[in-house]
């Protein structure tokens, strides 16, 4: 199978615990896990951010005063995907704990989601766009090893 082409920017805010976090996430990973979502090439900046931050940039651009797993900033789809995924890890550490996930598992998924998005795929348009988008990220994640995401 050919991959498109990734142009990665990977950054770790500062945040307590953060050197667990860089420890799950080499590049090479995080390189891998976005290249298998891509439908084109991209260039994807992946900003791990702590609870602060996480809630400052959902509430400035979503309106919504928490912190949530992954915001995607889509800038462009073609040629280029262009985009800023933005991940809180103190909430993707606590879901991987209530799903019963590793860290590494989840950040995969939560990554693959992101992906998703930066070439306008949405979850909350309609229910059969939020069926027809975890099929597409379950076939993802388990091409590349991982169990499905969604399973109970």
């Amino acid at each position: 199978m050919s991959l498109n082409q990734l142009s990665l920017s990977l950054q770790f805010g500062t945040f307590d615990g953060v050197a667990a976090h860089r420890a799950v996430l080499p590049r090479h990973k995080v390189t891998r896990w976005i290249r298998h979502a891509l439908a084109t090439d991209a260039e994807i900046t992946v900003r791990i951010v702590g609870a602060e931050e996480g809630q400052q940039l959902n509430r400035e651009y979503r309106k919504k005063d928490y912190a949530t797993n992954v915001l995607t900033f889509d800038y462009t789809q073609e040629p280029v995907v262009t985009a800023d995924l933005v991940l809180c890890a103190p909430v993707i550490e606590r879901e991987a704990k209530e799903q019963n996930k590793s860290l590494e598992e989840h950040y995969a998924h939560m990554l693959v989601h992101g992906t998703l998005h930066a070439q306008g795929w949405d979850h909350e348009t309609s229910e059969a766009d939020a069926e027809e988008m975890e099929a597409y990220e379950t076939d993802i994640l388990q091409e590349l090893g991982f169990e499905d995401p969604y399973a109970t």
